[in-house]
């Protein structure tokens, strides 16, 4: 079965992948700073470029009000992405994400930076990625974590799955385990949300 094919809830490999998350309930509880690639993350992964060779890339809005709600919550959130800028920047500066790096490199010594800055730990960390240049980060994070149509070494390795496609909601799926595994996403659902969604 491809990656990308939606798993049924009578499926084995969904159950597996829920054991996954109750494994790390209390990994989930304690992370302070959640880091996600953007291509393939937040996005589908597909690149559009216009006449004039502009980027463009297309994002979930509600992977957006998910965010917004883990800032709300207090969590610090860092885009950390190889590819280049622009819809990037224009997204995170949409969310308020104050900590946007485009065009990286070494993703391990700019995640490393950005952890000393912040004085985090790697108990506190979590990093959301889809493919190979995303595993290097692995001694960095307490919880790595994939899309569900990441590349195969990357779900193989991570430390959960979602059951969501990157740029399809994988993003609000995280938000919503994160914020129950603080207690929160019961008076979310129950009582709404009456900030503007991005």
């Amino acid at each position: 079965m491809s990656g990308t094919t939606l798993i049924s809830r009578t499926h084995p490999r969904y159950w597996n992948r829920e054991l996954q998350w109750r494994l790390q309930w209390k990994a989930l509880a304690s992370i302070d700073l959640l880091v996600m690639d953007v291509d393939g993350v937040l996005t589908d992964g597909g690149l559009w470029l216009d006449a004039h060779g502009e980027l463009q890339k297309r994002f979930d809005v509600r992977d957006g009000l998910g965010l917004r709600l883990l800032q709300q919550e207090g969590l610090t959130l860092a885009l950390l992405s190889g590819g280049k800028g622009g819809a990037t920047e224009a997204r995170a500066k949409q969310l308020g994400i104050q900590h946007c790096f485009v065009g990286i490199k070494d993703k391990t010594a700019a995640l490393a930076e950005l952890q000393q800055q912040l004085n985090l730990s790697q108990l506190n960390t979590a990093f959301v990625g889809d493919d190979l240049n995303d595993l290097i980060v692995r001694p960095l994070v307490k919880l790595l974590l994939a899309p569900a149509d990441a590349c195969r070494p990357l779900r193989s390795q991570a430390d959960a799955v979602l059951q969501r496609r990157g740029g399809h909601g994988a993003v609000r799926e995280l938000a919503e385990r994160l914020l129950k595994a603080r207690g929160q996403w019961h008076q979310l659902r129950k009582k709404g949300w009456k900030d503007r969604n991005d």
